[in-house]
């Protein structure tokens, strides 16, 4: 089964990459015009660092008045930037998202408090009308040589959803060039997941960086609630979101692979 019953637990081994959540709201132009001051007092003291970039955007269909198809153009994209003094806690900020991302990820307890901080500094500067979509992505990789299961195949520490056709007896691992799952599935009313499991190698982006050898296992979660949600109840669908991906994660794990995390 997809989805794990058990009670959360804490990892001592936990394989979290990196953690990402993001607020869409309806446009709100002056924050792409004016830089964000009073914002950025407000979070200071955990995200001293700033920059700020201009991304260009796509040109966008839309319709004239008699009716044909034209591209337009989109004014650049102001993004803001709000780093850790260590860089690896990041605020986006832009006229249409605020986002929080870690590459530090210890607990759901920590993440929260970060983005109920930032998230209320947000909500009374800029008055949002609500949030058209929260959206919360774990990107996890699995090591076998760190978690200690070296010469362990996938199929014996992950759920035979996520693994097929390594399943197979007349075909070694190895010789998989590409072996991915893919899906969405809902997991409410309002909620979404989109899913992609299986092994592959993390590439170095920086010029000249050594590339990791190693085969590993990615298991990204990407879930969102849609519609409109109240300010008020942001955080609430925080929780909702987490609630969601802690089944569907823990729901993943064969035991070796679990206890393994757990440092059994």
């Amino acid at each position: 089964m997809l989805f794990s019953d058990r009670s959360r637990v804490h990892f001592n081994n936990a394989p979290v990459h990196e953690v990402i959540c993001q607020l869409r709201f309806p446009t709100i132009l002056s924050i792409n015009t004016t830089e964000p001051a009073d914002f950025q007092e407000a979070i200071r003291e955990d995200f001293p660092r700033y920059a700020k970039k201009q991304e260009n955007l796509p040109p966008k269909m839309i319709r004239t008045a008699d009716g044909k198809a034209q591209m337009q153009p989109q004014p650049p994209l102001t993004n803001y930037h709000f780093l850790s003094a260590d860089g690896r806690w990041k605020i986006n900020l832009t006229r249409d998202f605020i986002a929080l991302s870690t590459l530090s990820y210890t607990s759901w307890e920590e993440f929260a408090a970060y983005l109920d901080k930032a998230l209320a500094a947000f909500i009374k500067l800029y008055r949002p009308a609500y949030f058209q979509r929260v959206g919360l992505r774990y990107i996890n990789v699995f090591s076998r040589a760190k978690l200690g299961l070296a010469g362990r195949d996938w199929t014996e520490l992950f759920n035979p959803s996520y693994t097929g056709p390594l399943d197979n007896s007349d075909v070694a691992e190895e010789d998989f060039l590409n072996c991915a799952c893919d899906f969405q599935l809902k997991l409410d009313s309002s909620c979404i997941g989109k899913i992609h499991a299986g092994p592959g190698r993390l590439k170095a982006n920086l010029p000249n960086a050594p590339q990791d050898p190693e085969v590993k296992f990615i298991f990204d979660m990407d879930l969102s609630m849609n519609g409109d949600t109240p300010c008020t109840l942001a955080a609430g669908a925080m929780e909702t979101l987490h609630g969601h991906a802690w089944r569907l994660f823990d729901g993943a794990l064969e035991e070796p692979l679990r206890d393994a995390m757990l440092g059994l």
